[in-house]
């Protein structure tokens, strides 16, 4: 989508919010993931507790499934207010909102519990606040689980295995040096694509959380899953700015809330669907590899000093760890 359009259609969207705003209005939200994911239900469940606490005036509609493209699209069309709302993982913002960067870095939070210590906290908050310079308003932290590599032909049992291998990585260049450092050949592609690319052969293996690998099947065709547990990157769900804008200060406080609110539901979601994906692909008969990470973990260290330079970020890198 070109900007010419998507100036065009914000235009649009921006008459029709205005005029609805009067009497109703239903926000779209953006989610690659299938219906009953947990992040789709999140939103949802955000929804519905906008409409019961405004009697109805704001309502949200989750367009699932990449109807509305992939992320790296729905980014844009949300900062050009298209797209209300959209829940993307913290990776595709890496070129965009830089404090991004150091929540995907690799081995970063020791677990589950200290990621959500961190953006829970202020940390959190600031960076959030730091999409409002880039036509966006950042308004929760979901979980994404712990991200782990599948491969078709072999399974990873050390470092080295990753040596030569095509993996599908997300659209962000961290994620391209993360592979790179690892030994592996970095092949970034929408998450639309991962299926086929698996199947075909055009990548050898890709890396994802246990929910993602089986609710997208690539289990199917990906039967070595290696625990490397390599990073446990928040997703986030942003409101374009444009669509915020237009909302009183009562409604905005509002919007916000509910958006806090559904954080708990969502990792209540997340925790039972990590179980019952492990459970499903396990079933399947699919491979599991225990490995010691550690190795790949002193890999990471080229990543470390090429995308942590500046002290601002080292601070925050700093900051991060220091959280108990």
């Amino acid at each position: 989508m070109n900007i010419a359009r998507m100036l065009a259609l914000a235009v649009g969207v921006a008459l029709g919010s205005t005029l609805a705003q009067a009497q109703e209005v239903t926000l779209r939200s953006a989610d690659i993931h299938p219906d009953g994911y947990p992040t789709v239900e999140a939103v949802k469940y955000m929804g519905e507790l906008l409409k019961e606490r405004t009697n109805g005036r704001i309502a949200i509609q989750v367009m699932n499934n990449s109807v509305l493209g992939n992320e790296k699209d729905t980014i844009e069309q949300t900062r050009f207010g298209v797209i209300d709302m959209n829940r993307v993982n913290a990776a595709p913002f890496n070129n965009l909102v830089p404090e991004t960067v150091v929540l995907g870095m690799p081995f970063l939070f020791r677990d589950t519990e200290h990621m959500h210590h961190v953006v829970d906290g202020p940390i959190g908050d600031e960076v959030l606040a730091a999409f409002e310079p880039h036509g966006l308003v950042g308004l929760a932290f979901y979980d994404s689980g712990a991200r782990s590599f599948y491969t078709t032909k072999k399974p990873i049992k050390s470092l080295a295995d990753l040596k030569g291998l095509k993996i599908r990585v997300q659209q962000s260049d961290l994620w391209i040096a993360m592979m790179q450092a690892f030994g592996a050949n970095p092949t970034p592609m929408p998450m639309g694509e991962v299926y086929s690319s698996l199947e075909t052969g055009v990548v050898d293996g890709a890396e994802n959380n246990w929910p993602s690998y089986e609710s997208a099947r690539h289990y199917e065709v990906a039967k070595y899953y290696t625990l490397t547990q390599h990073s446990l990157n928040p997703e986030i769900l942003v409101m374009s700015k444009i669509t915020w804008d237009k909302f009183s200060p009562e409604d905005q406080k509002l919007i916000r809330q509910a958006a806090k609110d559904s954080v708990g539901k969502m990792r209540e979601l997340w925790t039972a669907r990590e179980k019952e994906s492990e459970a499903k692909v396990r079933a399947a008969g699919n491979t599991i590899i225990e490995v010691d990470k550690q190795e790949f973990r002193d890999a990471m260290k080229p990543v470390y000093d090429r995308f942590v330079t500046d002290p601002k970020m080292k601070d925050l890198l700093d900051r991060v760890a220091a959280v108990n």
